[in-house]
């Protein structure tokens, strides 16, 4: 999704393969965008799989996460920004405390459940 306080922006839905970054917009709020264009906020559905690369040394120390991690989007229940992300060890933070900069890409979920049913297959 894109938080209530990009309304104001042109949106557009995430693309697999594509690389998004952490972008101020000119209204002071983070959201996501293409490289160079902070112009368009790049909306994405909850739950959905991303990879971070370039996570501050701050946040690496304060959530006990490395520089690239494998996240999901979550909304957040608390705060007055609702977009936010959940990392594998059950931290959660908004957007706006990821700061700018940081890389996002879409993880390949047609890969994913491929790899789910080979697992699958397996197990019978």
């Amino acid at each position: 999704m894109c938080d209530y306080s990009l309304e104001m922006y042109a949106s557009r839905p995430a693309r697999e393969a594509e690389r998004y970054v952490t972008t101020r917009f000119p209204s002071g709020s983070i959201g996501l965008a293409s490289p160079g264009d902070c112009t368009t906020a790049v909306c994405v559905q909850y739950d959905t799989r991303l990879k971070l690369e370039n996570i501050s040394n701050d946040l690496q120390t304060r959530l006990g996460v490395k520089p690239e991690e494998e996240v999901v989007f979550a909304r957040l229940e608390h705060g007055a920004y609702r977009d936010g992300i959940r990392f594998g060890n059950g931290k959660e933070v908004s957007l706006q405390l990821l700061g700018s900069g940081v890389g996002v890409t879409l993880v390949d979920t047609a890969k994913k459940a491929a790899e789910r049913s080979q697992v699958l297959e397996h197990i019978d």
